[in-house]
């Protein structure tokens, strides 16, 4: 972050939440975010000195409606199930479809259905393959006053990127696996080709971009 610009938070909302029992929890928001979008963070307390952070990127098909050709619905509520019993951070990342927008989201679905993978499917739609960026977590994080935690993903890229932004990423807990008739392929996808740690589906090749 430099001198000119420095993140902080806009409000921290109590707001009860049936799913986190009897937990303290608050909505927090923040000004002065790099991408400018309104990404929230839930706090869940009392958490650890260490305390679990689960990066959670936005799935409205997923997270609200229960779409099978995800497992985004199953690893909210397992990161909403492993703080109400340790507390810690939820950062909510406005970043529908790797970043690509829900319509763009909803198109590489089509695109998929021509048994191409889900990365290539975002590259046929001229976007890049996964446009998520985790600095602006790293943001959220250092403005609750975190900078050691212990990441709840499979995902490499992110522990990357907190590193690479000067979170100490001191563990790394992995998800679970959430696999169904519908998102088999996916699964393997994102273990094929992003390198998640993923080990009970199968790993399709990658269809060249030109597809």
């Amino acid at each position: 972050m430099t001198a000119s610009r420095r993140v902080t938070v806009r409000s921290r909302v109590p707001v009860p939440l049936a799913r986190l029992s009897s937990r303290s929890t608050e909505l927090i928001s923040f000004h002065e975010l790099r991408d400018g979008a309104e990404h929230l963070a839930l706090l869940v307390d009392p958490h650890p000195q260490v305390p679990l952070v689960r990066l959670h990127s936005e799935c409205l098909t997923g997270d609200v409606f229960g779409s099978l050709r995800c497992d985004c619905g199953p690893q909210l509520d397992e990161a909403l199930d492993r703080l109400r019993f340790e507390g810690g951070v939820l950062l909510y990342l406005r970043q529908e479809g790797r970043g690509i927008g829900l319509y763009n989201k909803l198109d590489a679905y089509l695109i998929q259905d021509e048994d191409i993978d889900t990365f290539t499917a975002n590259e046929l739609l001229g976007r890049r393959a996964d446009e998520r960026r985790y600095d602006v977590a790293a943001e959220m994080l250092e403005a609750l006053g975190i900078r050691r935690i212990r990441l709840l993903t499979n995902n490499p890229d992110k522990i990357e990127q907190l590193r690479r932004a000067g979170i100490d990423v001191v563990a790394v807990e992995p998800t679970g696996t959430y696999v169904n008739p519908h998102n088999e392929e996916y699964l393997g996808a994102k273990r094929a080709i992003a390198g998640h740690q993923i080990d009970t589906v199968r790993s399709p090749q990658r269809q060249p971009p030109h597809v």
